[in-house]
Formats: C-alpha cells, sequence, structure tokens
C-alpha cells in the first residue's frame, strides 16, 4: 500500500489482494495484527473497526477484509468471520495466505460487535491466552477428598494393534490425470499400495485418504504453498505416503491397502460450497472403480497391484484424515444413495461395498454424517488444526436418521495433535516442511505443550492411531465381537497403543434410544434443558463466558441451531436430583443396562450419581452410582467430552418396574457444588448386530449462477434435488435473511421426486461494476433421509465491465523530505472498492531510488523491515517491491503516496519507475499504465 490513499491504511489495503489462495486455511497461530484503523460504512454501525479490519464496497457489493500480520498455513479447519457470537460467513483466503475476504451484502455490523477470526473455534486474530484463565469456573478448586485418581483401563484380552502373520509388499501406481466438476484443473490418480504376500483367497481393503495440507515445497526451504499444479523448481508433497505405518499394520494382517494422493483437489477446493467433500468422494470411488476393473482382469493392473494378494471389494474400509474424513464419509454416502450425476466425477455401477469408516481428526462442514456406515471418529485431544473437534458429530448427528443399527464410535485420544497422525505432516519423518499444529508460545499449554505429562510423542500416536484403525478393522469388515469393548464405551485398552490414553464412547449397535434430550423433553430440580448451539447464555449448555469447549456442541453455520439439546445439571449440595422426562414412556425391554453419556468440567475427578428410574405408574429404582471424571483440559482444547456409564438394569426387574414403560430418569449427584451434561442415554447390550442399510431420500442443495443484468428485479430459485429411493424424510431447512442478521429455520417433509423445498431470491440489476452476490440456504438430515451437497443457493455474477484508471502526476518531480505523489483516476464510480497494485520497476536508467531514501516507518509497513545495507527500492522484495491501493467504491479518484526523507548525502537526482495493475471482479489482475518520479537531493 502506499501511504495517502484517502482513508486507506495499510491493513486494509493488503486485504485488496487476488482472490482464493490454495495455500491459505489455518494451522499455527499468529501474532496479533498490526496497528491499523478503517473507516466502516455510515448506516451499517460500527464505524471503527479493529486493527487490521476493513469494509469495502457499497450496498450489496459490500465486503469485510481482515488481514493477518504473517501467512495463515494451509490447515483442514476453515476460516470463519464472527461478529459478536454470530457467524458472519466464511472469508475466501488471498494470495499472500494473510488477507481473506468476505462479502456482506446487507449484513448489518452492530456498533458494539466484536469481530473475530477463528478456524475450528481457535481464534486467529489474538495471542495466545493465559493458560487455564476461563476455565476456572468450570473446574473445581481441589477435588472432592474421597477422590481418586482414576485409574488405567483393563486391556482388552484381544489387541487389535498386534502384527499380523504375513509378510508385507509395497509399490505405487500412477494412472492419468481426472477432470472432477468445480475444479478447473484435472486431479491426480496416484496411490501407494501395500498388502499381504501369500495370503489365501481374496483379501479385505482399506483405502486412506489425507486431508488438506500444504501441496507443494521448494527443496532445501521451509517454502511450502497450496498451489496446484506444482510450479517448476518446487515438488510435490507426498502426503499420501504418511499412513504407511498403518497400512503395514493391516497389510500384516491381510488387507490389501492402499493410499490416495489428493493434492490436486487440496490446492483448488478453497472457493467449493463443500469445500471439496464431493470431490474427495468422486476420487476415492474413481480408485475404487480401477480396483473393480483390476479384479476382474488382473494382469492389466499395475505392477504395484498385481504384486500383492487379490482385493475383495465386497468388504472396504475407509479411513480419512482431516477433509480426508469428510471425503471417504461422503464416498461412503455416495455408494449407497448416488448424487446427482452432473455433481459427480464418478459414473457407473457401485462395485463395492463399505463396511466402515475410521475418521481422524475430521471436518464434518455439511454435517452430513452416513448414518447407516458404522465409523470410528478420532478426536485428537490436541488438535491444533480443527480445534473444535466438530467430528463428534459422526456420532450425534446419527441420532433417529437412518435405522440406528450401525455402531458410531468416537475414540478421544488425549496428547494427540492433529497432522502427526500423518508421517509426513512430522516434523524429523517428513520429506517437506513439517509443523506441530499445536500451537505453543512463551505460556506453554499444561496438558499439549510437547513435553507435558499428558502429551504424546510422533511415535506413541502413531502408533496408537494403527492400532484403534486396526480395531475398526477387525470389528467392521472382519465381525470380531472380541474388539468391541475397544470402541463401545465399555472401558478398555489397546496394550499396543502403548502408554496413550484412550477413551471411547458410541451411538448405535445394540442401543435403543431412551433419554435423548429434545425440545419435548421435562426437566426438572437441579438441572435445566439447554441449547448446545445458542449465544444467549441462559440457553446455551455452555457459557461462552466461562470458558470450556466442548466437541458435542461445535457451532455449524446456523447460530443459534434449534433441534440440537442436552441436559445442563448444577448442583450446590450433596443431594439435588435432576429428573429428565421425555413426551412419552420409553422401552427398555431387552437391554441389559442404561447407558448414559455424561460430561464433566475437565480435570475434574470422582463426581459421583446415584442414577434412578421411574415407570409411568410411578414405581421407582435405584440402578446403581457412576463415576466421572473430567479429561485433561485447558483453555485451549475441547476437553468437555462425555464419558459413557452404565448401570445394569436388574435392579428395575426386581422392583417390578414396567419395562415398556420407563417414564423418566433421575440422577442424584453425591459431592458438594459441581455441574455435569447429559448428552443422552440409550438402553444398552452387548453384541455387534447386522447392518442393513435403510432406503432414503437424499437431498442436494446446488448452486444457480445468473447475470445481475442492467435494470429491473428478477426472481430466481435455490436449486434443490430429492432422489433416492424410500417413502418421506424430514430435513431442517435454514436460510439467512437479506441482512445476515437472522437465520430462518424450519422442518420439511421430503419425498424422491418432489419439489419440497421452495427459496425464492430476488436479483436486482445495475450498470455499475461490483463483487458477485449471493443468497445462500441449506439443509441438515433430522429423520430418515440423508444430505449430500448441503449448502446452495443463487449467485448474481457481476455483468459489468472494470472501468478503466489513469494515473497522472501531482507531485513527480520533488526534493529530498517531500513526497512523490500520483493521482488515480477511475472512469466510472463503482460499487465496489477498486483495487489494485503497484509494483515498484528498476529504473532504465541513472540512479534508483533506495529503501534508506524513504520513510522507515512507511517501508516497514509494507513489508515488515527495513533493510540494512539498503538495496534499490525495486529490490526490497523478490519481483518488486508491490504497493497496494484502491479507489473506494462510489468515488473516482486516490492518491498515492510515497514518503521521501532527507538523508543529508550529496546524490545524483534519483527515480522510481512503477507499473499499476487492476483486480477484477474474479480477483484476477489486469495490467494498468506504467508512471514515474524523479527526487532532487536537498543540497
Amino acid at each position: 500500500m502506499i501511504r495517502g490513499i484517502r482513508g486507506v491504511t495499510t491493513a486494509a489495503a493488503l486485504l485488496a489482494l487476488a482472490a482464493a489462495t490454495p495455500g491459505a486455511a489455518h494451522a499455527g497461530e499468529p501474532p496479533p495484527a498490526p496497528p491499523a484503523t478503517a473507516t466502516g460504512e455510515p448506516g451499517y454501525g460500527n464505524p471503527e473497526l479493529p486493527p487490521g479490519w476493513r469494509v469495502t464496497g457499497t450496498g450489496a457489493h459490500r465486503q469485510l477484509v481482515w488481514t493477518s500480520p504473517g501467512p495463515v498455513p494451509m490447515g483442514d479447519a476453515r476460516v470463519e468471520f464472527h461478529s459478536g457470537d454470530r457467524l458472519l460467513g466464511r472469508p475466501v483466503a488471498e494470495r499472500d495466505g494473510r488477507a481473506f475476504r468476505l462479502p456482506l451484502g446487507d449484513t448489518r455490523l452492530d456498533r458494539d460487535a466484536r469481530l473475530r477470526v477463528t478456524a475450528g473455534g481457535k481464534r486467529l486474530d489474538i495471542a495466545a491466552p493465559d493458560p487455564s484463565a476461563r476455565l476456572r469456573p468450570l473446574v473445581p478448586a481441589t477435588p472432592p477428598p474421597s477422590a481418586a485418581p482414576e485409574a488405567p483401563l483393563p486391556a482388552n484380552p484381544v489387541d487389535p494393534g498386534v502384527p499380523g502373520p504375513y509378510r508385507t509388499v509395497s509399490g505405487e501406481y500412477v494412472l492419468p490425470s481426472v477432470s472432477l466438476p468445480d475444479l478447473p484443473v484435472p486431479v491426480e490418480m496416484r496411490a501407494v499400495v501395500v498388502g499381504p504376500a501369500g495370503a489365501p483367497g481374496k483379501r479385505p481393503v482399506a483405502l486412506f485418504l489425507h486431508g488438506r495440507h500444504a501441496t507443494c515445497y521448494t527443496p532445501g526451504t521451509e517454502d511450502a504453498t497450496g498451489a496446484w499444479p506444482c510450479p517448476a523448481g518446487t515438488r510435490e508433497i507426498p502426503s499420501h505416503r504418511g499412513y504407511l505405518n498403518a497400512q503395514k499394520l493391516l497389510a500384516s494382517q491381510g488387507y490389501v491397502t492402499l493410499s490416495v494422493s489428493a493434492n490436486g483437489i487440496n490446492g483448488q477446493d478453497h472457493s467449493i460450497d463443500d469445500a471439496g467433500a464431493q470431490a474427495r468422494s468422486s476420487l476415492v470411488r474413481l480408485h475404487l472403480a480401477r480396483w473393480a476393473d483390476w479384479s476382474a482382469n488382473r494382469t492389466a493392473a499395475p505392477a504395484a497391484v498385481r504384486k500383492t494378494a487379490p482385493a475383495d471389494l465386497s468388504r472396504v474400509l475407509l479411513v480419512g484424515h482431516s477433509r480426508g474424513g469428510e471425503g471417504v464419509n461422503r464416498a461412503a454416502l455416495d455408494s449407497l444413495y448416488p448424487p446427482p450425476a452432473d455433481r459427480d466425477g464418478h459414473h457407473g455401477p457401485v462395485r463395492w461395498k463399505i463396511r466402515g469408516n475410521v475418521l481422524i481428526g475430521p471436518t464434518i462442514f455439511g454435517q452430513n454424517p452416513a448414518p447407516d456406515v458404522p465409523s470410528t471418529t478420532i478426536l485428537p485431544g490436541c488438535d491444533g488444526d480443527v480445534s473444535d473437534l466438530q467430528g463428534q458429530i459422526y456420532l450425534d448427528g446419527t441420532r433417529g436418521v437412518g435405522r440406528g443399527a450401525a455402531l458410531h464410535s468416537s475414540v478421544y485420544m488425549v496428547g494427540a495433535n492433529h497432522n502427526f497422525f500423518n508421517a509426513e505432516w512430522t516434523p524429523g519423518q517428513a520429506e517437506a516442511p513439517a509443523f506441530d499444529d499445536f500451537w505453543s508460545d512463551e505460556t506453554p499449554d499444561p496438558v499439549c505443550s510437547p513435553g507435558a505429562a499428558t502429551r504424546l510423542t510422533a511415535e506413541q500416536q502413531q502408533k496408537a492411531g494403527a492400532a484403534y484403525i486396526a480395531a475398526s478393522a477387525r470389528l467392521f469388515v472382519g465381525g470380531d465381537d472380541r474388539v468391541r469393548p475397544l470402541l463401545d464405551g465399555t472401558g478398555r485398552r489397546a496394550p499396543s497403543a502403548g502408554p496413550a490414553r484412550v477413551l471411547t464412547h458410541a451411538v448405535g449397535g445394540h442401543r435403543v434410544p431412551a433419554f435423548l434430550p429434545d425440545s419435548s423433553t421435562a426437566v426438572t430440580g437441579s438441572g435445566r434443558l439447554c441449547a448446545q448451539v445458542d449465544p444467549d447464555a441462559a440457553r446455551a449448555c455452555l457459557n461462552p463466558e466461562e470458558g470450556g469447549a466442548s466437541p458435542h456442541f461445535a457451532v455449524w453455520d446456523a447460530f443459534p441451531e434449534p433441534g440440537r439439546d442436552a441436559v445442563a445439571l448444577r448442583w450446590n449440595a450433596p443431594g439435588k436430583p435432576v429428573a429428565v422426562r421425555p413426551s412419552r414412556p420409553v422401552s427398555l425391554v431387552g437391554s441389559d443396562a442404561l447407558a448414559l453419556r455424561l460430561a464433566v468440567p475437565p480435570n475434574s475427578t470422582g463426581t459421583r450419581f446415584d442414577v434412578a428410574v421411574t415407570d409411568a405408574s410411578g414405581r421407582r429404582a435405584h440402578l446403581g452410582r457412576v463415576r466421572v471424571d473430567g479429561l485433561p483440559g485447558s483453555d485451549r482444547t475441547a476437553s468437555v467430552w462425555a464419558r459413557e456409564v452404565r448401570v445394569p438394569l436388574a435392579a428395575a426387574g426386581r422392583a417390578g418396574l414396567d419395562a415398556r414403560r420407563i417414564a423418566s430418569l433421575e440422577l442424584v449427584p453425591d459431592g458438594g457444588a459441581g455441574r455435569a451434561w447429559l448428552v443422552d442415554g440409550w438402553g444398552w447390550r452387548p453384541g455387534t448386530p447386522a447392518v442393513r442399510p435403510a432406503a432414503l431420500p437424499r437431498v442436494d442443495i446446488g448452486r444457480l449462477t445468473v447475470d445481475e443484468g442492467d435494470s429491473g428485479v428478477r426472481t430466481y430459485r435455490v436449486p434443490v434435488r430429492v432422489s433416492g429411493r424410500g417413502g418421506d424424510g424430514q430435513v431442517r431447512l435454514f436460510v439467512p435473511g437479506p441482512d445476515g442478521e437472522e437465520v430462518a429455520s424450519r422442518l420439511v417433509t421430503v419425498r424422491p421426486g418432489r419439489q419440497d423445498i421452495d427459496v425464492p431470491v430476488e436479483v436486482r440489476g445495475n450498470t455499475r461494476f461490483g463483487y458477485d452476490t449471493a443468497r445462500d440456504a441449506f439443509v441438515k438430515a433430522v429423520r430418515g433421509a440423508v444430505v449430500g451437497s448441503h449448502r446452495g443457493g443463487v449467485t448474481a455474477r457481476n455483468d459489468d465491465p472494470l472501468p478503466s484508471v489513469t494515473v497522472t502526476p501531482v507531485a513527480d518531480d520533488v526534493a529530498e523530505g517531500e513526497a512523490l505523489t500520483w493521482r488515480v483516476t477511475s472512469s466510472a464510480a463503482a460499487d465496489a472498492d477498486i483495487t489494485g497494485t503497484v509494483t515498484v520497476l528498476p529504473v532504465t536508467g541513472g540512479a534508483e531510488l533506495s529503501t534508506a531514501d524513504v520513510d522507515p516507518e512507511w517501508l516497514r509497513e509494507q513489508i515488515g523491515e527495513v533493510p540494512d545495507p539498503a538495496v534499490p527500492l525495486s529490490e526490497a522484495v523478490p519481483g518488486g517491491l508491490p504497493l497496494w491501493f484502491s479507489v473506494p467504491a462510489g468515488e473516482t479518484t486516490a492518491e498515492l503516496t510515497v514518503p521521501v526523507v532527507t538523508d543529508g548525502l550529496k546524490e545524483p537526482t534519483e527515480s522510481l519507475r512503477a507499473a499499476l495493475s487492476l483486480f477484477d471482479g474474479s480477483w484476477e489482475p489486469v495490467p494498468g499504465p506504467e508512471f514515474t518520479g524523479r527526487v532532487r537531493d536537498a543540497a
């Protein structure tokens, strides 16, 4: 930026960079933003925005922009803008990895709003907080006197992490790249294969898919980007080779494994509504289709495939890490309920059967789990990328949607971070630059900083991860019920996982719904029905002001979000009961125990409850007592996670209760003051039932892009497709209002082939250049339906040309101590800022203005430093010093100023040469005029 652009500050101008760097997402914690103040637009509130923020454009073309003082590393969680507790939206990252822009339209910024930038629940726009400062209200000052540390879990008799009898062989195949919808550049078809040698018959298959990481690196440097394809002089980061330890373990046990490369998606998924989930699903199914071909004609298979055992595609396990987790979930869903053909990259019959998914630190932007496909979700307790552990929704979001027989397990791994499950994302193991995603600074985290007693090393984490992947394979694919206690909340450990503390709970399997809080649930005593996602502290399960975070309460696109409830318990003395009464009596016939998912504050120990139930005739039975301990946690972790506890139902039978009509649940804490949260309660019995997916309707929200036109108002409709089989299903439809402040929602019954969802959108035409504007809608499955593409809308495309600009001198021949100044004039006023860069170029003759000739503070604002020794201004940054300018929306001129200092040296006349370029509506550079300036010696 050039100082003196009327009303445009350093931070603001940086935000005008060209759009959508594929490399920016998030991972490390940047330092605080530099001082900067920007002026908002009258009538929309908040005229003084926080440092680093700016509003550009007018009317429907307004945009909110924020710049980080340093590049935000590429990661899996999406960056989000918030105003107070309100989600404003997900911005698009710019090419430099620092600037992010979000269309505002008519969204109002309240005068007292607190603007925040987050990714996966973690703040990006502030420095690290004091450790545990905000968790103190949740945690008792001292544990109850009777509380002893929680004992290690008993070892499971069968340990799936022990290598099997087979020798393993490995290789890699590369096929022609494939074109996928929404991605302009083809995507690679590459995989590393590890399988058993000499195993009899056809062998089950495990397919791995990595997450969103940098795609390219420069050897010998720490430089990594999200470009695709990789530019000359760089190499692809081999993320797909990062799971070799887990692949070798499974291969030794008789599985044919392949790990798929997805760099081409990572480099292009930044602006897709579903963040690339459909593309990843297509890629997974394209590989499975090739394996189906090779199964039928093994001689046509690549050498890496031929040298391992033949594959049995009727027994497939999918393993996905981070966004790869969301990708394999979508692949399982798409294999059962085909997506719209024009949105899919795979066409043809489904010649495989997916028996289960393993999801490692996954994203779930769509909150659309495959309900009837068994799954294990590994939640890393020290995840610094997907920090809110939103993958918990792969369990919680299946309740009541499908048949309910598929087991969905949550595996909370204390001390594990996000990246180290992949060796190619792990320092000391990776070929390319790698880092620990859990940020630690001068304030170490007591739970997650390296060296903390609870923090796992990379090797320990990878070994534990492999053991629980193998457990899932053995249960879901192999049908070995002996490993179920490792996954379903029974409380067993795998010795092969070493020192890792791994805790589990589950839904599905042989569970029947009993106490699932919803709006019809009555809660009395020392508890209340609470909203999992709500900014109102009086309704929220967790008050944001008290700190702490829960994977169960991960925020989605709607805030508040109806339909997600729990029970919050708070007591100040022993014996204060809480009664939970569903709207109608429930049946526990056939169940052996009542399984409760209960969460208590992090770091608390020894919280005990007496558990009782009452039937519809008023008979009451005390079932037993349970103990719940909190997880290790800090202000930087999502540790309010439910433990599964079970009480036998035998006492209810002895007391003569009618198991068909259980009317209420009673929890009585026996300690002093405390807190807890009941997520749900189930009738439970051991075993793993057969899973038969239900025939369900599938809902996909599309996106319609139209020209805005020159005048008038036109009405369009958000494209919605309901496909599949089965009868009626129910979804919740969310439609943000035009001002962005309210999100209306309603339940909609859908049936294949009907148009039950209707969302009209008005588009107003004009003749002024501006940004594209969008009105969106999104859906979530509630009962008897699945959702593919959860979000879409109508985008009005700017169809007016970018105004041309001219540069005229105001003061282009000055003495030292004065300022070089030019005026940029736009040929017409626009609805959006006319933004661009001025690149300082080498002069063609004579002496060039150097970094010592300009105001050092101004230079520091541009590039973050003042070179010493001084260099020509065009060499201050490789490729030429870029300076930014902006003609504000509604105006036609702006001034560019370079402040020159007096250096006291006798020098010849020095020159500056620069070239201007604009950014068009697609944020692509458009070359503009060159101009020059001269500075005379003051002497």
